[in-house]
């Protein structure tokens, strides 16, 4: 009988610390979009039962079998209609990590069509789309410096029906090319066709040739202000801004590199 209590004892004294144990929170958000979230759900680091103990969907608790290695989320379950916002929540033990094996379909995909865009010569970009399935930003890209530049960024609405989009960019000397693009759960860039125009600013000249101080631009003999970038000579960017000077007092003497207005030059920075 004493042997008897004596295991009892020690059976109570191993499983306490599970009765107490602490619980960590997992959780992700994102869009229903009609496919249901898988979870890959691990053994507890004892070795009984399974990681996680409770999921729930904005709040209200699955009605499923979880406790076993992989487990299924399905959402028509809670009666969520497609592009209605989810927030999921797993509650599991510590010493053991659930993992969420499909996150990629709670993100929205870009399936816009532009079934126009064009620009004025002030550079007031204008776009109509269709098919906009979710709601993603569209980004603004202007071509200079022999590359597609992000000047901008605007919400998408969503819906099939028609949406009309503005968005203003400072416009350099000479021809302008724009186009607006989305970037969805599969990294890839979708985007417009381009739009092209001749703008009115004026050719922009930078000074002196080689740099102290300060570089400044200036167009008809007047200082203005352009975007630039400013390289090393082995490509890594130190500056960028708008203005209509650099400061280049803190480069070390040597060759550098500047995009301003719609050109790239090479300058020297000299000590005094």
């Amino acid at each position: 009988m004493v042997k008897f209590k004596i295991l009892l004892l020690l059976f109570l004294l191993l499983k306490i610390p599970s009765f107490f144990s602490q619980e960590s929170m997992l959780s992700i958000d994102g869009t229903y979009l009609g496919k249901n979230l898988l979870v890959s759900n691990p053994p507890q680091a004892d070795g009984f039962g399974f990681c996680v103990n409770k999921v729930t969907v904005n709040g209200e608790v699955l009605p499923a079998t979880i406790q076993k290695a992989n487990f299924e989320i399905d959402f028509s379950l809670f009666n969520i209609k497609s592009g209605e916002q989810l927030f999921i929540v797993l509650e599991h033990n510590e010493g053991c990590i659930p993992k969420f094996v499909n996150p990629e379909v709670l993100l929205p995909k870009s399936t816009f069509i532009c079934q126009k865009i064009s620009a004025t010569k002030n550079g007031l970009i204008s776009w109509t789309t269709t098919n906009e399935n979710e709601i993603i930003d569209f980004a603004i890209e202007q071509f200079k410096w022999n590359k597609w530049v992000k000047v901008g960024e605007v919400r998408g609405n969503g819906g099939q029906g028609l949406n009309n989009y503005t968005f203003q960019i400072i416009t350099h000397s000479g021809k302008n090319r724009v186009r607006v693009s989305q970037i969805d759960n599969t990294g890839v860039k979708r985007f417009s066709p381009e739009t092209s125009f001749n703008s009115l600013s004026a050719v922009v000249k930078k000074s002196p040739a080689k740099v102290r101080d300060y570089i400044y631009f200036k167009a008809n003999q007047k200082a203005v202000k352009s975007k630039f970038e400013l390289y090393d000579a082995f490509g890594n960017l130190l500056k960028v801004g708008f203005s209509d000077l650099v400061d280049c007092r803190n480069l070390v003497n040597g060759i550098y590199f500047i995009n301003f207005d719609n050109t790239t030059e090479k300058f020297i920075k000299a000590g005094k």
